[in-house]
């Protein structure tokens, strides 16, 4: 048996490229299919996720990915809202696949993702977890993203509802008037 205690050095954290599509598409599955800490509940088809991420990539909103021998373990993103009197906000996204959590992984994605955004003139970046998810919400607030409210009975999996904090960081300079 290999010892991967320090497998976190072996994971290399890359801007998602068009190469990472498929593989990106099978761990947005596999983190989807646990049924408790996505939007969905599978991932969207393959050629909806590739646009999605062409999308992103064209639009030039950061977003960064784990990989482990050429597999994508995580990922991190931020879409740019795009009416113009947003375009200033963007909302995050990410996830890990179950055999690589509670390694710093996560912290590693979203340091990443989140310095990009600040030099693509992100001021806001917003999120919604689900509550019964303390170790997103403890790597949420770590990063310095602040509790803005809950939504009651925001999803629903399985017949079950559940709330969702919204959390947001803002990065802007502090000016007179």
């Amino acid at each position: 048996m290999v010892d991967d205690s320090n497998d976190i050095e072996t994971i290399a954290i890359a801007p998602i490229a068009p190469s990472h599509i498929e593989s990106f598409h099978r761990a947005l599955d596999l983190v989807a299919r646990e049924r408790k800490y996505l939007s969905f509940l599978e991932a969207p088809p393959l050629d909806q996720t590739r646009r999605f991420v062409l999308d992103r990539i064209a639009a030039g909103d950061p977003g960064f990915v784990a990989v482990v021998r050429g597999e994508v373990v995580g990922w991190c993103d931020i879409s740019r809202l795009e009416r113009p009197i947003h375009a200033h906000r963007g909302t995050l996204g990410m996830g890990i696949v179950a055999a690589h959590r509670g390694r710093g992984l996560g912290l590693r994605l979203i340091n990443a993702t989140l310095a990009q955004a600040r030099k693509v003139g992100f001021v806001r970046v917003e999120l919604w977890v689900h509550a019964d998810n303390p170790r997103a919400i403890a790597l949420y607030d770590k990063v310095g993203f602040v509790r803005e409210g809950v939504q009651r009975d925001a999803i629903c999996i399985d017949g079950q509802y559940g709330d969702t904090i919204m959390m947001a960081i803002v990065e802007r300079e502090n000016t007179a008037g």
